[in-house]
């Protein structure tokens, strides 16, 4: 079965027994909403690649930490959305969760979601205690404060922007996450693997960067231009559109050398130029922001 397959099985499992009755009907209705359509599932991607090239020998293991990954992904782009953040129309192609069904029920999804993870790994414990108690651990820090997608977002209300860390919590996080969960998943030490997820997740946010200023909306199935709108810090904003795409490919660079030894880290070399391969050639040949 594809890692695809399995994300999606896991995840639907997960998300109805969220909606088991007697629940609300329109916040059942909700969490699926939030997370479909899945877009590319990078994140539980990547964490199931890690396991895989250290041997997997806990399969449902490996699901129910790709399925809490996700869901922490997830909440996080509902919450992202609200008025009192990005107050972004769109997501994914379709109106965002706050627009279709209104701001309570928006939120009440995102929390909701996040506690469907943690609760999920909970329900794995019963596979392998150790192994889930870690798993546990490792999300907690990369969702709350202070390394986590929380203080990513937290970053935005200071004054003064350390961009470097603004990006390692705001999409690092997850990345890092992904990373070490799959190695614990496992049964591997997670810790030699939080340099692999940060060097992807920083190209992630600077192809972000790139793309929010170089795409419309069309393109991106949410609105562009939101980081020179908001004030955010971006890497585009830092280096220039030429510059970004260089420094973008200087970290995919170092993210394929930074993979730590294991029996398929040439398998995982090889995801990791795939998804180099998929972020750079949309920049290469569009130099100039649509309008200069």
């Amino acid at each position: 079965m594809s890692f695809s397959q399995r994300i999606d099985n896991a995840l639907t499992q997960v998300i109805r027994r969220g909606q088991a009755e007697p629940a609300p009907g329109k916040l059942a209705s909700c969490l699926d909403y939030s997370v479909s359509p899945g877009g590319a599932r990078i994140r539980p991607t990547i964490l199931m690649s890690v396991a895989a090239a250290c041997g997997d020998d806990a399969p449902e293991l490996t699901d129910a930490a790709a399925v809490a990954l996700e869901l922490i992904h997830c909440a996080s782009l509902v919450h992202d959305d609200l008025p009192c953040f990005d107050d972004a129309d769109m997501r994914r192609g379709k109106p965002s969760l706050h627009k279709a069904y209104g701001e309570p029920l928006a939120v009440l999804t995102g929390d909701s979601l996040i506690i469907q993870a943690f609760q999920t790994l909970a329900i794995a414990g019963q596979i392998e205690a150790s192994r889930a108690l870690r798993l546990i651990s490792i999300l907690s820090e990369r969702t709350g404060m202070p390394h986590g997608i929380c203080a990513g977002q937290g970053w935005e209300s200071e004054d003064q922007i350390d961009l470097r860390a603004y990006h390692v919590a705001k999409t690092g996080a997850l990345f890092i996450a992904a990373t070490q969960m799959g190695a614990a998943a496992a049964g591997q030490d997670p810790e030699p693997w939080e340099e692999l997820g940060s060097r992807i997740g920083e190209a992630f946010q600077v192809a972000d960067d790139l793309r929010d200023a170089l795409c419309d909306q069309a393109e991106l199935g949410k609105p562009a231009g939101q980081d020179d709108l908001h004030g955010r810090p971006n890497a585009v904003a830092s280096f220039g559109i030429e510059g970004a795409v260089t420094h973008l490919r200087n970290i995919l660079g170092g993210a394929i050398a930074s993979i730590p030894s294991c029996p398929g880290e040439a398998a995982l070399a090889t995801m990791v130029r795939a998804q180099a391969e998929r972020l750079t050639p949309v920049f290469a040949t569009r130099r100039t922001v649509p309008g200069e």
